[in-house]
């Protein structure tokens, strides 16, 4: 399995910004998806997840009500809309998957996923 992120760049504060992972390789019915980013000096912090089957999804305190993750599993692709991108936001951003669907306890723990991107990097500068 293989991930792809894309998506990131250079914002600014305010706008708006959509990533996408899509995954190549051996397909699975039943996949958590995660996306995780590291801020320069900072650990890689847990930022959303969505289970492929059920749609549950869950996001850190940090970016809910301004992110969004979703999921098209025809294209084997999951979103993340980002809105209301601050600096805080600045970060190398990494897909993650795990081939099952992962209890909600564990959805926001790095050892959870199995697989990882190369990551896309956001930048919100003015």
């Amino acid at each position: 399995v293989q991930l792809q992120a894309s998506g990131g760049g250079v914002v600014q504060p305010g706008d708006s910004l959509r990533l996408s992972c899509e995954a190549s390789g051996r397909t699975f019915s039943r996949t958590t998806t995660a996306w995780f980013r590291q801020g320069p000096g900072e650990e890689r912090e847990f930022v959303s997840a969505i289970r492929s089957s059920d749609r549950l999804t869950n996001y850190a305190d940090s970016v809910k009500g301004r992110f969004t993750i979703s999921r098209d599993n025809a294209k084997n692709t999951v979103y993340l809309q980002m809105s209301g991108l601050g600096p805080e936001d600045t970060a190398v951003y990494y897909c993650a998957l795990f081939l099952g669907h992962a209890i909600v306890s564990r959805l926001r723990e790095r050892g959870t996923y199995d697989y990882w991107g190369q990551g896309t990097l956001v930048t919100v500068s003015s």
